[in-house]
């Protein structure tokens, strides 16, 4: 579904993101872990058209995307979700997730599509008439991911979901995390819960330093030596 060739990105002329390659299959959950400044989000970043990249080629279902407007990549499937929970805290809950269907027709399926995002995140149906800036982080967070699920996504690209939630709330995210792999929906996550996140991927990739020096099956990157000492601390 993605092929990832060479790319690079640099930030006034510092490259963070040095000739990176990977792909995505069809139906396939994929985390890419790393540090802080590893280049991970900026990856992610890149992947929906919001930074251009040096070099290299992003494909998407064979097509070129790389310089491609993000609204466009957007209609061709692909939905990030960007770390911090971003909605428009001054708009409704359902509101919020109106804007989601853009990249199909306004309002197209909408009471369906909400209805089916209200059967993963069940507190959106009881708060859906309230403004946003009253919901919690957590349900700031589930807003975001119902928002890109609104445009019924053929890949999602999920970055940090658990960025500044306390371990509990971080936990029952996961749960609802797992329905939506449930739906067979593509999936590139980027956590800091790396054990959590390895724990529901079917593959990895290590990103240090803007560079992947490891990648393989989700399970032999939990049990690797390396990730267990760098990132889980084990």
């Amino acid at each position: 579904m993605l092929v990832v060739k060479g790319l690079s990105i640099a930030y006034k002329k510092t490259k963070v993101v040095q000739d990176v390659s990977f792909r995505i299959e069809r139906g396939e959950v994929v985390s890419i872990i790393g540090s802080n400044g590893a280049g991970k989000s900026t990856t992610m970043r890149c992947l929906a058209g919001l930074l251009q990249p040096c070099t290299g080629e992003v494909l998407f279902e064979r097509m070129r995307i790389d310089g491609m407007l993000p609204f466009r990549i957007a209609q061709q499937g692909l939905s990030l979700i960007p770390e911090g929970a971003r909605v428009f805290t001054k708009l409704s809950v359902e509101d919020n997730l109106l804007l989601g269907t853009f990249a199909q027709k306004p309002g197209k399926d909408f009471a369906e599509l909400c209805e089916g995002v209200y059967e993963i995140f069940p507190i959106l149906r009881e708060r859906r008439k309230l403004k946003a800036e009253t919901l919690s982080g957590g349900q700031r967070q589930m807003l975001a991911i119902g928002r890109a699920l609104m445009a019924r996504p053929k890949l999602l690209l999920l970055d940090e979901p658990t960025q500044g939630l306390a371990p509990n709330l971080a936990e029952e995210l996961f749960v609802f995390i797992k329905r939506i792999i449930s739906l067979r929906i593509t999936l590139l996550l980027v956590e800091q819960m790396i054990e959590n996140a390895l724990k529901i991927s079917d593959r990895a990739y290590i990103l240090e330093n803007g560079q992947i020096v490891m990648e393989g099956p989700a399970t032999e990157a939990l049990n690797s030596d390396r990730v267990r000492k760098a990132y889980l601390g084990l």
